[in-house]
């Protein structure tokens, strides 16, 4: 536009919209003249749009009754097979060898011995004395030598003030070490009533310089 034209549009009071336009509208605004715009050219603009449209079709509403299925693959769902726990065999000091031939041997080369064989497998229990609730270590060891007539203490300790000790142990000899009583059944064999959960059984000498006891009626 013109210097001169655009002040004849303020003195005129007109307001001036800038509006980005391309074509024959530009073209119109720019000049003098106006130029009327093509019609055929702005029809078949909007019967080409009108046609996308159709093209991307109209969108699909489902009554609010309608059912729908879905189809989702089966699964076979197998849970994992239970875990096998193995136990391992308990481990005992007390190996018990009550079938062995050197118990035999023990069993008829003493009496004494031949007597404590009579208990092998009664449950150990604190304080007892007898084969019809249990016995303790001293309570076996005294017990034993009660049916030959002989008493002892009935603690572990008193044990070191009784009979004769000796350097070289026989069969049917008791075996004292601090705590614990045994009678001797032969090289590296015992039979006593070890501890809580085990019961009277042959097994070998496990006592570290034990003192040996000889005691006679």
């Amino acid at each position: 536009m013109r210097a001169k034209t655009r002040a004849a549009a303020v003195s005129a009071g007109v307001a001036l919209i800038v509006v980005p336009v391309s074509g024959a509208a530009a073209v119109a605004i720019a000049g003098e003249t106006p130029v009327t715009p093509d019609v055929d050219a702005v029809a078949s603009q909007g019967a080409e749009f009108v046609d996308q449209v159709e093209q991307i079709g109209a969108p699909v509403v489902a009554d609010s009754a309608a059912g729908f299925t879905v189809e989702t693959p089966s699964l076979d769902v197998k849970p994992n097979p239970k875990p096998v726990v193995r136990r391992a065999a308990p481990v005992s000091s007390a190996r018990t060898v009550a079938n062995s031939a050197d118990v035999a041997q023990a069993v008829a080369g003493s009496a004494v011995i031949a007597e404590a064989a009579k208990y092998v497998g009664i449950l150990y229990l604190l304080g007892g004395t007898s084969p019809s609730t249990g016995f303790d270590c001293s309570g076996f060891v005294s017990y034993v030598y009660a049916q030959f007539g002989i008493s002892l203490p009935r603690t572990s300790g008193a044990y070191y003030n009784v009979g004769t000790r000796v350097s070289t142990p026989e069969v049917g000899d008791i075996i004292v070490s601090p705590g614990h009583l045994g009678i001797y059944a032969g090289p590296n064999l015992q039979i006593d009533s070890p501890r809580p959960g085990k019961t009277i059984q042959f097994r070998p000498i496990w006592q570290k310089n034990p003192v040996y006891v000889r005691v006679t009626g």
